[in-house]
């Protein structure tokens, strides 16, 4: 990676996870805690690629795993970041630009859903049983949830400091402005995801969930 693009991203990190720990991880939401972290990765696989998506996941994800309170094997959050970040970096918008909502969106609950899942699964293969003892359903739910809700306000702003980096100075961000605003307008009022005749309302689990300590929650 080039210096400029590692620069940015891990000063993106290092403030993501500051946040994640010290505001996010505190406000004792119902479920999942949302994933910042997971969110920057993303921004950032959706402009640099899917080399640059891996290696930014596996970075952030270590960091997360050592970062105080993690109480996890060290390379286990890694692993699922560094997945993610390959993956979305297959995606990604053509020239890195967000044409359309609907695409980052999908994205961003497969993502929200899948670290979830493989989060455990990772567990449960080095024995940690915690995801037992937890509404897997619930967690799963209120990760995508949460996560949309958040993108709107971080995956725009991420992808148009990444395309800085590129050596692009005067690139125009109003695109993603105006899809960052349909974005909200989609995610607004109920999480309302497809069209207005067949889209799907998704709510929050009402009832609270047991939680073990760290970035990523299960």
């Amino acid at each position: 990676m080039r210096f400029n693009r590692m620069l940015l991203s891990t000063a993106l990190v290092v403030v993501a996870l500051v946040i994640q720990v010290s505001v996010l991880a505190r406000l004792q939401l119902p479920g999942a805690v949302p994933d910042l972290l997971l969110l920057v990765v993303l921004g950032l696989a959706f402009v640099y690629g899917h080399v640059g998506g891996a290696l930014i996941g596996f970075g952030a994800g270590l960091l997360a795993d050592l970062a105080p309170p993690a109480d996890h094997a060290a390379g286990r959050y890694a692993l699922v970041l560094c997945v993610i970040g390959y993956l979305a970096g297959l995606v990604r918008p053509e020239n890195g630009r967000l044409k359309s909502a609907t695409g980052p969106m999908a994205v961003v609950v497969a993502a929200a859903i899948g670290s979830t899942l493989l989060y455990a699964l990772v567990g449960a293969l080095v024995g940690d049983t915690a995801a037992r003892h937890v509404g897997i359903g619930s967690l799963l739910l209120t990760a995508a949830v949460y996560d949309l809700l958040l993108a709107p306000f971080t995956v725009p702003l991420i992808m148009a400091l990444a395309r800085r980096t590129e050596n692009d100075p005067l690139a125009d961000t109003s695109g993603d402005v105006d899809v960052s605003s349909r974005w909200l307008s989609a995610s607004g009022t109920g999480l309302r995801i497809g069209s207005q005749r067949g889209g799907m309302r998704v709510k929050t689990a009402k009832s609270r969930v047991g939680r073990i300590k760290g970035v990523k929650r299960l």
